[in-house]
């Protein structure tokens, strides 16, 4: 006799749920000005946040999150002086790092070569 507990059920069967669909949401992508539009939308139209949320049809925890950047850096703020020079050093290092990458691949290429010739 097999004993099971009904609390612990396994409801995931093949991307079902109790034979209905899946409840999983795929990651939407929206887009720069969609954002910025819902941001001053949540901030001038006297609703909640939840409601605006509902209103065009996305979490209200994305944009509470969307709401908390816009807070912390405006659109079109430019770079303090910090973030100016880590961003030349950033860019300076992707430089380097992608001339050894091309040399490494070139090595690669002629190592492969040498092993084919002497087999």
């Amino acid at each position: 006799m097999r004993w099971t507990y009904p609390a612990f059920v396994d409801t995931y069967h093949r991307g079902s749920v109790r034979g209905k669909e899946s409840t999983l949401r795929r990651h939407t992508h929206y887009s720069t000005e969609f954002r910025a539009e819902a941001v001053r939308l949540a901030e001038t139209s006297g609703q909640s946040i939840r409601s605006v949320a509902m209103d065009l049809g996305i979490s209200n925890e994305s944009l509470r999150r969307w709401i908390a950047q816009a807070r912390e850096r405006p659109a079109g703020t430019p770079l303090d002086d910090d973030e100016r020079a880590e961003l030349v050093e950033l860019r300076r290092r992707v430089k380097v790092l992608e001339t050894e990458r091309e040399i490494l691949r070139k090595a690669a290429a002629f190592f492969a070569q040498e092993t084919e010739r002497t087999r």
